[in-house]
């Protein structure tokens, strides 16, 4: 993996130019499919297909031959999170997601991911600070943004619920006749 060229290509993932933004992503990702030489990517792309074709048990073995092979290989862990993340299975995605930060700290896709993981369980405060993260990384990332105000809502409605649960546990407690209006 030629690494000299990721301080550029981060530098760019921040620039005003939506085009220079873009050849900037699409280099990153070619740089991380392609960490492990053509067998890492052969095995990526083997993993992909399985799925394509609904064989989702296969494509999680080859993918897990893969890290198991090559632990130190991200995108692996990554393309192994974005399975489990198809399938709701989002204890085994954030282990991943995690696997894959740790290997590689500015990876936006499994920031990204993350994210969606923490907020499909409910995790808003966690997942507002990791969207937060990827926008570090990639600042004009709209989904992450959109997702953070989302989050944001979600998190102040659950917050809201709580607070009526304790109101009427309250009550409950109690001997007051209760009002909603």
């Amino acid at each position: 993996m030629d690494r000299s060229k990721i301080p550029a290509l981060l530098a760019d993932l921040k620039n005003a130019d939506e085009k220079v933004r873009e050849e900037a992503t699409a280099e990153l990702w070619r740089i991380w499919f392609t960490q492990k030489g053509a067998y890492g990517l052969e095995l990526l792309n083997e993993a992909q297909a399985l799925l394509e074709k609904g064989q989702v048990t296969q494509a999680e073995a080859k993918l897990t031959e893969l890290i198991d092979d090559q632990p130190d290989f991200a995108e692996a862990w990554n393309r192994r999170a974005v399975l489990y993340y198809m399938l709701g299975d989002y204890a085994k995605a954030i282990a991943d997601c995690r696997q894959v930060i740790e290997l590689n700290p500015v990876h936006f896709g499994a920031l990204h991911g993350l994210g969606l993981c923490l907020a499909a369980r409910g995790e808003y405060r966690q997942a507002i600070q990791i969207f937060r993260r990827a926008l570090e990384v990639q600042p004009y990332a709209l989904i992450n943004q959109k997702l953070i105000l989302e989050c944001t809502a979600r998190l102040a409605w659950k917050l809201k619920v709580e607070s009526w649960k304790l109101k009427v546990e309250s009550f409950h407690q109690s001997d007051y006749l209760l009002v909603i209006t």
